[in-house]
């Protein structure tokens, strides 16, 4: 089930900066030195502190138990709203001695970080963006744990075809699909694959409607979504504008058979706080966070899944890990402890050690606690995106309650709410 929470991030975030920046060494061997650039003072911040925070958890836990080689990690950390100012914060970084830098939460902001990065020699590794551009850029030095938006758009049309479909007693090539989307870099991303995917099992090609996510033409977009006579509706859409574009399709008086929101519902309490009943049988393709089948886990992952979910309950009072929190730890443990420590075992922690290191890994699904593995493609077109990542499909089924339903090794509930009630 997802968590709903705010809690009391700010605060800690506030405290994390500071301990990030100004941590003596006492003694220590020199610390290693990551760079850190999030979004934690706009409208991005809720949303943005979980994931950093999950990434400072990891680093903290790799210390705890005695660093990389001996030496603890020190997150040096840029607080950056917009893609403006990546190059100048890229350039300190490099300055300051940072071989590596976690980022971003924001699409359109890790595109302008990993690039800078790259050009700088830097290793960059992605915590949470979805973008496909972020890791389809051709560089050896960015890598990508999680899910690309190629993944969460191609779940979406294949949980269509092999579970929605048969449950409308439809031929996949009956299902009339149509396509809502965010026009930036993350939207087309889940929407290109969606489409492609839809095709590939034998849907026809659905129609789409691309709004503008600073003046949306709502109108337009309902009209066209009308005009389609559409049975399944994928959106590919930020949280905000996904909320008020389910109120419009609904002031409207519209109704489709299945709806697939992809990461609109992320695991932030808005969609389903704000929708309360309207959000009862949507689907979100995601990324999974707390609430999914522990049974997806190795034995190494499930034990790494609860030394993380107790410390993330001891700093926040929340029972279970956040998506963003989760893919956070996970992005920063597979950093910290496994690819650091392979790098260092050579005594060479340059960022060409650190992308060789980091393209050495070969861990199965369910050894991360998020449920993935890693293995990390050398394909160009994809150079250093997780192969491994992982990525489910939930659905609202009361308010403010969701669980996943698919793909089954994930799942802690069924598929309900097919045909849409509403």
């Amino acid at each position: 089930m997802k968590v709903w929470w705010r809690g009391a991030l700010t605060t800690l975030v506030a405290v994390a900066l500071t301990l990030a920046s100004g941590c003596g060494t006492g003694g220590q061997a020199a610390p290693i030195r990551i760079g850190a650039v999030f979004p934690l003072a706009g409208t991005a911040r809720a949303a943005a502190e979980e994931e950093y925070l999950g990434v400072g958890l990891a680093r903290d836990m790799v210390n705890a138990d005695g660093g990389v080689a001996g030496r603890p990690i020190e997150l040096d950390t840029r607080d950056l709203e917009t893609g403006r100012g990546a190059q100048a914060a890229v350039d300190d970084l490099r300055r300051s001695g940072a071989s590596a830098i976690v980022g971003s939460f924001s699409s359109d902001l890790s595109i302008s970080v990993s690039g800078a990065a790259a050009r700088d020699g830097v290793v960059y590794w992605e915590a949470g963006a979805v973008a496909d551009r972020i890791t389809g850029q051709g560089s050896s030095l960015v890598f990508r744990v999680g899910a690309a938006g190629a993944n969460l758009g191609g779940n979406a049309a294949r949980f269509a075809v092999e579970q929605l479909a048969p449950k409308l007693g439809k031929q996949p090539s009956a299902l009339r699909a149509f396509l809502v989307t965010v026009n930036d870099a993350y939207g087309h991303s889940v929407a290109d694959a969606t489409r492609a995917s839809l095709i590939a099992r034998g849907l026809p090609p659905p129609g789409e409607a691309i709004y503008d996510p600073y003046l949306p033409d709502w109108p337009s977009v309902v009209g066209a979504v009308r005009d389609s006579h559409a049975d399944l509706l994928v959106l590919s859409s930020h949280i905000p504008d996904g909320i008020a574009f389910r109120r419009a399709f609904l002031a409207a008086g519209l109704h489709v058979d299945a709806f697939i929101g992809s990461t609109m519902a992320q695991c932030l309490p808005d969609f389903g706080a704000a929708l309360g009943a309207d959000a009862v049988g949507v689907f979100a393709s995601d990324r999974p966070d707390g609430g999914f089948n522990a049974a997806a886990l190795s034995t190494q992952g499930k034990a790494l899944y609860d030394r993380f979910a107790a410390v993330w309950r001891q700093r926040t009072g929340q029972a279970a890990p956040s998506e963003g929190g989760l893919a956070g730890f996970s992005a920063g443990w597979a950093l910290f402890h496994i690819v650091l420590p392979r790098a260092a075992a050579g005594h060479d922690l340059s960022p060409a050690a650190i992308a060789a290191a980091a393209r050495s890994v070969d861990l199965p699904e369910g050894s991360l606690a998020n449920g993935a593995g890693i293995r990390f493609t050398t394909s160009r077109d994809r150079m250093g995106q997780n192969l491994r990542a992982a990525a489910v499909i939930w659905q609202w089924q009361a308010v403010r309650h969701s669980v996943v339903v698919w793909p089954p090794t994930y799942a802690t509930g069924t598929v309900r709410f097919v045909p849409l009630p509403r």
